[in-house]
């Protein structure tokens, strides 16, 4: 059962990622193969290790580019404009993350919506990925509205 675990986990992650569009990397697999013998018995154990080329400078993957382009201050989309414009005030409602962290998360939610706007492959995804986001938020706020913000924790 331990041998299959991170199999599951694997199926598992690919599973929630096959709705997503992905560019084709170039990829090397090696397979390796040992048998080793012990007392008569003969065990025989293989091992594939594949790599992904590194992607090209100037692709559309966050990160891969220490020159990008400039991002727009929207996404031109209205559910991630509408999620983006409610992220601070609903989270801090919610209180799924602490005070001090709000800022930094929204700047990388902020940053990754930009991003993939840009790309035409991320693109027609992306309205129903804001919706998803925005509904999982109104869930977390049990009713609350994202004006009623928790007064800070007190210092004394």
């Amino acid at each position: 059962m331990i041998r299959i675990a991170p199999l599951l986990i694997g199926a598992l992650a690919l599973a929630a990622c096959s709705d997503h569009k992905t560019k084709p990397e170039p990829t090397s697999t090696r397979t390796v193969s040992s048998t080793t013998t012990t007392g008569g018995s003969t065990k025989t154990t293989t091992s594939t290790t594949s790599t992904s080329a590194a992607p090209k400078s100037g692709g559309s993957r966050a990160g891969t580019s220490s020159k990008q382009a400039p991002l727009p201050d929207n996404t031109g989309i209205a559910s991630c404009d509408e999620y983006l414009a409610s992220y601070k005030s609903c989270h801090l409602a919610a209180g799924i993350y602490a005070r001090d962290q709000i800022e930094s998360r929204y700047e990388l939610m902020r940053t990754s919506l930009l991003r993939q706007s840009q790309d035409a492959d991320m693109r027609d995804q992306l309205s129903n990925r804001c919706t998803s986001l925005a509904n999982q938020l109104k869930e977390a706020l049990h009713g609350k509205s994202c004006t009623d913000v928790p007064a800070p924790a007190s210092t004394r």
